[in-house]
Formats: structure tokens, sequence, C-alpha cells
């Protein structure tokens, strides 16, 4: 039996996926699981495809020190759980392909290091990305290993859309509006068809929104514009990341403050958004169950920038037809998905309120101008297929077993 592992590596957690190849390439999901609280309270969960539990186990911290340990931990439960399976490729989510990766890419030396130089502009997520690449190179030399990338959605963008009021030699050399969250919304885009047919090939904006958010023009599938950029700093405010600033703030805090670079990022990656708004939590749930005035503030701000945001990416588009949540928050909180259709009623949204409250997938009223949808994402799902094709085409009847 053939299968795919699909990583998804964070600064203290360690998601996974096993999907096992049947016939004429389909993919099966076989179980789902992480590793979290690496170094602190480190804790193996894992469930199969029908939400059965596998295994739930927790470690000291001193077992599991690093992101490095985890990686063998969760490798040597999935060789004794799945012994008799062959381990074809691991699929990996990278945050940043900067202006050199546009598709998935067989990871070999050349390439980490390429990615290495995009660590300045994902800090919270690029090294993370990376280690287990390398730990995994060091076990099993031979295993294919597949970058999959949150900027390659985006890549097909007009240069109107991509540019900055800068330089040409900065944009020839990097500094350009890349756009995250593109696994996402493939995802979506893929799924269009099946759920919401009558817009598949029209202007839609989707909502990602979650611990990180952003918004996405996609016209006939394809992305057309997005509210991050350079960096996954850029657009809505997110948990604990700013979103839109005006770069004299960042001057400003250099010159005149006495910032450091480093506390500038810890500032704006780790200290802002929802977090730095309310002087609360950067969890939306605790947010929206808070009687604290800041709590209020700091959802009011989130739902403007998102209102605001859908403006100016329906004028990208020329149009709109649809709106699609997906992500935490958009697929799980029937109250931001209001407030934010409530804010797009002059584009022709008309909220079915009974529909938004069981979660969709239609959720405006029939005869709604502009429709609004909820269609949950399944990153790890789009980077298996990723890897599925990257095996497939280098070499379907070689591929490398590891036991």
């Amino acid at each position: 039996m053939n299968a795919f592992l699909i990583l998804n590596a964070g600064s203290s957690s360690i998601k996974f996926n096993v999907y096992v190849v049947g016939a004429a390439d389909a993919l099966f999901l076989t179980c789902r699981g992480q590793m979290d609280g690496i170094a602190t309270r480190p804790r193996l969960r894992v469930r199969d495809d029908r939400g059965a539990t596998l295994i739930d186990k927790s470690f000291d911290a001193a077992e599991v020190p690093d992101l490095a340990v985890a990686t063998d931990r969760v490798g040597a439960w999935l060789r004794e759980r799945y012994s008799d399976v062959n381990l074809m490729a691991v699929g990996h989510r990278v945050a940043h392909g900067g202006p050199v990766y546009a598709a998935p890419v067989t990871v070999d030396d050349s390439v980490l290091k390429v990615l290495e130089q995009f660590i300045p502009l994902a800090p919270l997520h690029q090294p993370h990305h990376l280690r287990p690449m390398r730990t995994l190179a060091d076990r099993f030399p031979g295993i294919l290993q597949v970058a999959c990338f949150d900027t390659a959605f985006h890549r097909g963008h007009g240069e109107v859309a991509d540019r900055y009021a800068l330089p040409a030699d900065l944009y020839d050399e990097g500094v350009r509006r890349y756009g995250f969250h593109g696994l996402s919304y493939e995802y979506v885009a893929g799924r269009l068809p099946v759920v919401a047919p009558e817009i598949a090939s029209g202007r839609v904006v989707v909502c990602h929104l979650g611990s990180g958010s952003s918004m996405c023009a996609i016209h006939d599938g394809r992305s057309v514009d997005s509210t991050m950029g350079f960096t996954a700093l850029d657009g809505l405010p997110m948990g604990t990341r700013c979103g839109q600033l005006d770069p004299g703030v960042v001057l400003y805090l250099l010159s005149e403050k006495g910032f450091t670079t480093k506390q500038v990022e810890q500032l704006l990656y780790q200290q802002a958004g929802l977090r730095g708004l309310s002087g609360l939590s950067n969890d939306a749930r605790d947010l929206l169950a808070s009687d604290d005035p800041r709590a209020r503030l700091a959802l009011d701000y989130l739902v403007y920038r998102v209102a605001r945001e859908l403006g100016s990416l329906a004028a990208a588009m020329e149009g709109l037809d649809a709106v699609v949540f997906t992500a935490g928050m958009g697929e799980n909180s029937a109250e931001i998905r209001a407030r934010i259709c409530t804010r797009a009623r002059w584009l022709g949204l008309e909220l079915n309120d009974g529909a938004n409250q069981a979660g969709g997938p239609c959720i405006s009223l029939p005869g709604s101008r502009v429709s609004a949808w909820v269609v949950p994402t399944d990153e790890e799902q789009m980077i298996a297929r990723h890897t599925l094709a990257v095996w497939s085409a280098r070499n379907r009847t070689a591929a490398p077993a590891v036991r």
C-alpha cells in the first residue's frame, strides 16, 4: 500500500496527514494528527478518517524539546502504525516561495538554500517549515520531499497588482506583492464547481479568516489580487499580526522611539492584531465571549477592515458575484460572518440568518444579487495532490520505500 505524508510545521507544533493512494491516483485520508506543545507540554493526538482517536499521549517537556525530536516521535508512531505502508513522498507546506518558485518543487540542498533566503519575509513560518525537511533528509536521504508554497496561487497576478510604487530595481530583486494562504484559496477555488457551480466561474472574494487572515479576489478560479503583500503582515488584522500599516509608523518606531529592528518585528508579528487592540487575547472566541469594551473594539476593527477590503477587491475585479468564508473564524463563527455581511449590504448581499446559523453552505437569501457561502478549506489535501503530481511526473514506478 502506497502513502504520502503531509507535514505542516509551526514553532511549537507539527501537523500531519497520511493519505493512501488508490486506483487512478485517488487519495484517501487515513489519519490526521498533530504534536503540539513542543518543549512545554508535548502532546501527540491522532484521529482516523472517521474521527476516532488513534492515540492521545502527553510527554514530559524534556522528552520532546524541539521540532526535530517531535518529527522523530511522529515518524516512530507512523512507522509502528503503518508498518505495511510504503511511504512514497512527503509534502510540506512552505509559506514563501519568493520570486523563484511559482509551483511545487522537489526539495534538495540547493532548494533549501534558496528558501532560507526568504526567512526574513516570513519569520513566523518559514524557519519551522524548513526544519522537518532537513530532519527527514538526514534520516531518510532517499525519500522524495515536495515543497508546496502559499505564494504560488497568486503568481499569475498582473504586474500592476504585484508592484509597489518603488524603483524597478527593487521589483526585479523581488520586492513585490506575493499574497499568501494560496493553498487554501486554491482548494476553495477547486471546490466551488462542486459546492456552488453558479459562482465558480464568476467574481468571488474568499475570506480566509483565522489566526492568520487574508482575502483573495478570484475570477474564473484564478487569483486576481490579495490583501497580503511582500510579507504575511499586510492586509487584515490577525491574531497577533498588525495588518495594513503606514510604513511611516515603522520609521517613527526606529528613529523616534529607539526600537531595534528585532523589537519592531516582534511588535508587528507577535504583539499587534487582535491581541494588541484588545490587550486580552488573540483568539476571536475569547473576544466574542468578553464584555470588555476593548474586546468589542478589536472585533469591530476586524469586521471594518474585512468590509473595507471587500469593496477594494470587488473593484479590482470590476464586479462581485459572491463572498466565500473559510478557515477557523470563517467556517465557525456565525456572528463574525453576520457582521461582515451586514456591512456588505450595499453590495447587494442579503444574509439568510437561519442558514448562517446552520453553517451554510449558502448563507444568503434566494435572489440576493451577491451570494454568500461557507466552504471549509483543506490545505493538507491540496498539498497531497501537488505531492502526488510531482511524484508521478518524477518516476511513478521507482519511488523509494521507507519503513
